[in-house]
């Protein structure tokens, strides 16, 4: 059973690579919620759990996390391609 993290920062457009994100600025949205990347997971496909006690190692404010359970079969990358499309579409 493989567990991928995703935190708010792999997505977020305000943030440069070097400060965590994870995917292209056309993809990324400005500051997303835990409750929205949770949303965007399950439409993907999978059992989000929310974590929002959790704090992302170069940032100072806790955010939260989004656990995603039994993605065995997609890359972390194609996860976070796939979540950061639906978040688009949620915020429109």
């Amino acid at each position: 059973m493989v567990e991928n993290v995703i935190w708010p920062a792999f997505l977020d457009a305000e943030l440069t690579r070097a400060e965590g994100r994870r995917v292209n600025l056309e993809q990324a949205v400005p500051e997303p919620t835990v409750d929205e990347i949770a949303q965007a997971v399950q439409q993907v496909g999978y059992d989000a759990v929310i974590e929002r006690d959790k704090q992302y190692s170069r940032e100072f404010e806790p955010r939260g996390r989004v656990v995603v359970k039994d993605a065995d079969d997609a890359t972390k990358s194609d996860l976070l391609g796939a979540v950061a499309a639906y978040l688009d579409v949620i915020r429109s």
